[in-house]
């Protein structure tokens, strides 16, 4: 998500009343999740609603007025108090403020899970989501088509994955395929990947081995990656028989290629140049 300065700014109050509200113990992070996605849901398909709580002519007082108006009585107080930090504050554009509040939807939801201590469990079955959709180009194609219905995608996904992952990771991938806007489901999944990561202090590393390591090859490999980032990393494996041997590593943009068909394309590439 790239936001401007003024977008920043605003998050960043937003993101600060969203804790304050879900420190209190009477709040339900998950409901308060759940119902800022809901408003993301209803400002994406009105475009008029989306300007006027964006509306940096109008006075906050007035934006925090029209949020109430709209939602008293159909959403919580704590999620309530959210949005006013939102009107409150000036967006750079009304795209960025629904984004925004997305993000704040996702923390909540991210919140709900450390909370009751499966943060590690959504992070996982989020990695394994996208495998699944990366390993299908069909799949991944039907979830991302601009053209496909809403309702169409939502009932694939639950025909998919209900019942197998936690509540938390069946919200989040709805929402992801719902806001996919061409940039490609696979995008939002790993970018899910690495916001959960962040609940634990670690970046992600995807690795990609030719053979199925064991817990004690994987825990080895964390404590040398590790070393090397000099930052404790979320390893995500997958198995990939078509690398012939060895294994690759991807830590944000860094990539390290120690398999047997990336050392073969590298001896291909230095004939080629001879």
């Amino acid at each position: 998500m790239t936001l401007h300065a003024a977008s920043r700014e605003a998050l960043d109050l937003a993101e600060t009343r969203l804790g304050e509200v879900l420190a209190d113990a009477g709040s339900d992070p998950a409901t308060v999740g759940d119902e800022l996605l809901s408003v993301v849901d209803l400002l994406d398909r009105e475009i008029g609603l989306r300007r006027a709580v964006s509306d940096a002519s109008a006075s906050p007082e007035s934006r925090q007025g029209l949020v109430r108006r709209l939602f008293d009585g159909k959403l919580s107080e704590p999620a309530l108090k959210v949005l006013d930090a939102v009107a409150g504050s000036r967006w750079s554009s009304p795209r960025e403020l629904v984004d925004g509040i997305e993000s704040l939807g996702r923390s909540a939801l991210l919140t709900s899970a450390e909370k009751t201590g499966n943060v590690e469990t959504v992070e996982s079955q989020l990695f394994q989501v996208s495998r699944i959709v990366a390993g299908s180009p069909e799949l991944e194609a039907a979830l991302s088509d601009l053209a496909g219905p809403a309702d169409a995608k939502r009932t694939l996904v639950r025909g998919l994955f209900a019942d197998k992952v936690d509540v938390v990771v069946e919200t989040l991938v709805e929402q992801v395929v719902r806001r996919a806007k061409g940039r490609g489901v696979g995008v939002g999944l790993d970018k899910l990947v690495a916001l959960a990561a962040q609940r634990r202090q670690r970046s992600v590393a995807y690795v990609t081995s030719a053979n199925a390591l064991t817990d004690e090859q994987q825990a080895q490999l964390g404590s040398k990656l590790n070393g090397i980032y000099g930052r404790p990393l979320a390893l995500h494996v997958e198995v990939d028989p078509r690398l012939g041997g060895g294994l690759v590593v991807r830590v944000g943009d860094e990539v390290i290629d120690g398999s047997t068909a990336g050392q073969l394309a590298a001896v291909r590439r230095r004939l080629s140049r001879a």
